[in-house]
């Protein structure tokens, strides 16, 4: 490939030995690329600063070009802009491969392909003590828009730097390809459930009627069909699901991972964003209308002045209010109860629950009961966030004053929720150093982006919630005990899937979320297996394994023994010959007799199965007529 882009220089007049025409284009020009290029500007700034951040004081310094090799933004170590400015390592000179020879920018624009040229291999000898490594930014198209580069001094040179490079570009594109779908369906993809939120992960968005319309490049390498043979698919086409199916599958009480057939026969796991208009979403609007025979301000006539797409996108979100997570259990009724009383009163709330519990559920039906209903509601997970981003998607930043004129890089998620709910997920997991950041933003009402001296006024109301114990992060020193008594106006706990008395209802509602049209419903003796398990992984476990129960019972749409998953039926047994253990020690240091103790056994194991005397058999190991012997009336 070197040999071939020297080629190409020489083929373009240059010389080896010549001196380069270093002089930038003119400040009106500038002007000019850098509004042209002002949304990659916007998506790559944040990048390149996380990416400066792990090179620093290595002589090294990170550059932005456009599709023509124009630099458009730096950022270097100050011990390397000397030689850098030697030549012209600045914003506004090109460094194609027919002004420049082989080097990493133009080679990479070139071939479309990372590249990186380490010392002699640049094509002019001026820039021989210099090492490049540069990748191509393609746009939502598959189009080259721009180059990521790192360039330093040759004897710095780093082989990981080039692994540093590739992934920060693919994070620029990622960027880049969901601001280019706002009104659409996005699926985010992978074989591996772990890489669904990575830089591993595909991504796919649709129309909201289900049309194909882009795919970026780990997601077409997944699904294995070019870009235009992808053009004649839909949503249900590539991965088996309708779209009501899936807007259903949203609806659920602990919505997880999509379990997804690609045409290949390949499985894959994903989560969808359903980022769509009131218009668009009417469809999905009116499947939840039909399910609310038992609300009656769903069937009123729309208010004077309301428009249509107004009553229904209200619908929805009573809908998804705390009402209808109040399924019958005690501890989760008291906890809605005392989170009515708050409405709207400013106060925060934070909520305390194992993974799995639905934390982020309950945030959302607070924001659709409050006031604040009709303005936005954002979620940010402060775990799923790298340490080096968080502030910047917090805070939001600006993109500096190249034109003599400030403006918005990007919007904080802070900002975002201006006038509506802000939810702050796993808020243990904040970075030590932002906390301080976030508390003076609550106490001041105020947020002052990134690289900005100007502060904006900002309105939120406050949700948080943790799986850890904040308490013990202050004692270690982990947590700001000051930002700990600004969140926890109303502390709420979310009891854990074992502890709620709620489990036949919970079932039902995830096997209509799950199954469809069809109807599907537990056998007795599971549902009994059900309330024995500790769900290690709550709502999140139990919808997975149900799902799972749906393909493998197929259409005798009665679930049974044997369409459990083997680790299910093993924690089962494990958890029932513990109890059994428990229970005859007992009865044998009380005295009881071997008839008494068998007795007890069986009519225990008799309950955990719903009263089947062939399940039960099975369990303990022996026949139906021993049962019938021991307890007549098993009969």
């Amino acid at each position: 490939m070197i040999e071939e882009s020297r080629q190409r220089s020489k083929a373009y007049g240059l010389s080896e030995a010549e001196k380069p025409d270093f002089s930038p284009i003119g400040r009106p020009d500038l002007a000019l690329l850098l509004d042209q290029n002002r949304i990659l500007h916007t998506h790559a700034i944040p990048v390149m600063e996380t990416l400066y951040e792990q090179i620093i004081n290595t002589h090294n310094m990170v550059i932005l070009t456009d599709v023509n090799g124009l630099i458009v933004h730096t950022l270097g170590d100050d011990d390397f802009l000397e030689k850098a400015n030697r030549v012209a390592l600045k914003p506004g000179v090109t460094w194609s491969e027919a002004s420049k020879g082989t080097n990493a920018i133009g080679t990479a624009i070139a071939e479309q392909l990372p590249v990186q040229i380490h010392a002699h291999e640049h094509f002019l000898v001026a820039n021989h003590f210099l090492t490049c490594s540069a990748a191509p930014i393609l746009d939502h198209r598959g189009n080259v828009i721009g180059v990521l580069d790192v360039t330093g001094d040759q004897s710095s040179f780093h082989k990981h730097t080039m692994a540093l490079v590739r992934m920060s570009a693919q994070m620029i594109e990622n960027h880049l390809f969901l601001a280019a779908f706002q009104d659409a369906i996005t699926l985010h993809f992978n074989t591996r459930p772990e890489f669904v939120g990575t830089l591993m992960e595909g991504i796919v968005s649709f129309s909201p009627s289900g049309k194909f319309l882009s795919a970026n490049r780990t997601g077409l390498f997944q699904l294995g069909l070019p870009m235009s043979a992808l053009q004649s698919h839909t949503f249900s086409s590539l991965f088996g699901l309708s779209i009501t199916a899936l807007f259903d599958h949203y609806r659920t009480a602990m919505p997880g991972l999509l379990n997804l057939c690609m045409p290949s026969g390949v499985r894959v796991y994903g989560r969808a964003q359903l980022h769509v208009a009131n218009n668009a979403f009417h469809r999905s609007v009116e499947l939840v209308r039909a399910n609310a025979a038992t609300e009656p301000e769903a069937h009123k006539p729309a208010v004077a002045g309301k428009t249509a797409d107004n009553r229904t996108s209200q619908i929805a979100r009573r809908m998804s209010g705390l009402r209808y997570l109040n399924t019958g259990d005690p501890q989760v009724a008291a906890l809605i109860e005392k989170v009515n009383k708050v409405l709207g009163r400013d106060i925060p709330i934070l909520i305390m629950g194992e993974t799995g519990t639905g934390k982020e559920l309950l945030a959302q039906a607070i924001h659709n009961d409050s006031p604040r209903a009709s303005g936005p509601f954002v979620a940010v997970n402060c775990a799923s966030i790298p340490e080096t981003l968080i502030e910047s998607e917090l805070f939001g930043y600006e993109d500096g004053a190249f034109t003599g004129a400030r403006k918005k890089g990007a919007v904080g998620k802070i900002l975002q929720a201006n006038g509506g709910t802000l939810f702050l997920d796993e808020i243990g997991d904040m970075p030590f150093s932002l906390q301080s950041r976030l508390l003076r933003v609550l106490q001041e009402r105020m947020v002052t982006p990134l690289g900005s001296t100007k502060s904006i006024t900002v309105n939120v109301e406050l949700i948080c919630a943790t799986n850890r114990n904040l308490r013990d992060l202050i004692t270690k020193g982990e947590f700001r005990e000051d930002l700990y008594y600004r969140l926890n106006g109303l502390v709420v706990k979310l009891p854990p899937l074992r502890e709620r008395t709620d489990m036949d209802i919970v079932v039902e509602k995830i096997l209509i979320a799950e199954s469809a049209s069809e109807r599907y419903t537990v056998a007795p003796e599971i549902m009994a297996l059900f309330k024995l398990h500790n769900w290690p992984g709550n709502f999140r476990q139990l919808t997975n394994l149900l799902r799972t129960a749906i393909v493998m019972a197929d259409q005798q749409h009665e679930i049974q023994h044997q369409h459990l998953p083997d680790d299910f039926l093993e924690d089962i047994e494990l958890a029932r010959a513990s109890e059994q253990t428990d229970n005859t020690k007992w009865l044998v240091s009380s005295g009881a007799n071997l008839e008494q103790v068998e007795r007890s056994v069986i009519e225990k194991a008799l309950a955990s199965h719903g009263g089947n005397v062939s399940a039960t058999a099975r369990a303990l190991g022996v026949s139906r007529n021993t049962i019938y012997r021991k307890i007549p009336l098993a009969k």
